[in-house]
């Protein structure tokens, strides 16, 4: 046998060793996405007039990019939660206005990049709009941003009014020129709702539900939406004035991550 043919019996070999050695390694899987369980359920299936916005699918929120987890712009909420939109939903109808959610069940995988985002002290990219006047090491500290959120729970949302008939929301526009959250109505992002006093997820005191700077006709909106939840069943975090939570919550110690899209909630 020449040298070359027994270097090429050597070479065939190996080359078989390795495809068996392949072949009969388990073949990767990826890790199937969790999904929400059955009590779990798109908010349009429950009350399909309630007007969403949502703001974290998009990069018009403090972060100014998608957040992770939001794969459609779905509000998904626990069953009871729902209902109890649709029963103030069905009172503001005939007051002629309309809720609007921003944000409702959250991933834990979105709350994750919060963190993330609130640790690279050198992203200040939406601080002109959302926080110009606290300090990005002050976010955790001051309570605006935490390791958890009651939102991952699936009974809370952010949400606002809106007065019928509803004007488009204005566009965003990626760097365009931010304007603080609190300014005067006519300043700021063209939101379609009534003047809150400030914008969704302003991070300012002005942002506190029953802060008394705020007066007049932004107060009596803000008071408006209280009641108006309060009566059906939510329960306001006094630091945000567009924060409320559903009760009894159906899930009150458990933080899922299954993400924001329709198939997570899937013939529910």
């Amino acid at each position: 046998m020449t040298v070359l043919a027994s270097a090429f019996r050597i070479l065939a070999a190996a080359a078989a060793t390795l495809l068996a050695v392949t072949a009969a390694a388990p073949v990767a899987q990826a890790k199937p996405e969790p999904k929400a369980p059955e009590e779990f359920v798109a908010l349009r299936s429950v009350d399909p007039t309630i007007i969403q916005e949502m703001r974290y699918p998009t990069a018009h929120n403090f972060m100014g990019v998608p957040v992770d987890g939001y794969r459609q712009p779905l509000c998904i909420l626990t069953r009871p939660a729902a209902r109890a939109l649709h029963h103030a939903q069905t009172r503001l109808l005939k007051q002629g206005y309309s809720l609007k959610v921003y944000d409702c069940y959250r991933p834990q995988r979105a709350v994750d990049h919060f963190v993330r985002w609130a640790k690279d002290l050198d992203d200040e990219t939406m601080k002109g709009e959302f926080y110009p006047r606290v300090d990005k090491t002050r976010l955790f500290a001051d309570g605006y941003i935490a390791e958890k959120s009651g939102h991952s729970r699936g009974s809370t949302v952010d949400l606002t009014l809106v007065k019928l008939p509803a004007a488009p929301t204005g566009p965003y526009l990626p760097g365009q020129k931010p304007v603080p959250c609190y300014a005067p109505e006519a300043d700021r992002f063209p939101d379609n709702s009534v003047d809150m006093g400030t914008g969704f997820d302003c991070f300012d005191t002005l942002s506190h539900t029953d802060d008394p700077r705020v007066q007049g006709t932004q107060r009596a909106n803000r008071q408006f939406l209280k009641k108006t939840l309060n009566d059906a069943g939510f329960v306001n975090l006094a630091e945000e004035w567009w924060h409320y939570t559903f009760k009894p919550e159906l899930f009150p110690d458990t933080y899922f991550d299954f993400p924001v899209a329709r198939r997570s909630v899937a013939g529910h």
